[in-house]
């Protein structure tokens, strides 16, 4: 199974490997380490949350599909809220500076993860 997962994320465009592999997972991951600023517990559960439920979906599926796009499109959306309310707040300027980053990171993703949503809805459903 761990195969099937592997070869299937190997078989994404290079450009979404890099993007997967070298900056949404560890900007998102990153939030753990901010857990003890103001709403860290809740940014990281959001951020660490939908990548949970992407592995779920992985395991399920054994494999990538447009599919993992919605655990991203229903909690990153709220979390961006959270991440706006929270910039308006007097906050340590490393944690400000993070959340700027996550900001970009996943507005980003979200864009793109609308698209695969829409995708996924309209029937989409093939493994990478």
């Amino acid at each position: 199974m761990i195969l099937q997962i592997w070869q299937s994320y190997r078989r994404l465009p290079l450009w979404v490997q890099l993007w997967v592999a070298l900056i949404l997972v560890p900007v998102n991951a990153a939030s753990l380490f901010f857990i003890t600023q103001p709403a860290g517990a809740w940014l990281a559960l959001m951020a660490v949350g939908a990548m949970l439920c992407n592995g779920v979906l992985m395991l399920v599926e054994r494999g990538f599909s447009k599919v993992m796009a919605l655990p991203h499109v229903l909690i990153w959306t709220p979390m961006l809220g959270l991440i706006l309310w929270l910039l308006t707040q007097d906050i340590a300027d490393g944690f400000r500076t993070y959340l700027l980053i996550l900001l970009a990171v996943d507005v980003f993703s979200l864009i793109l993860d609308v698209i695969d949503t829409r995708k996924w809805l309209s029937g989409d459903r093939k493994i990478a």
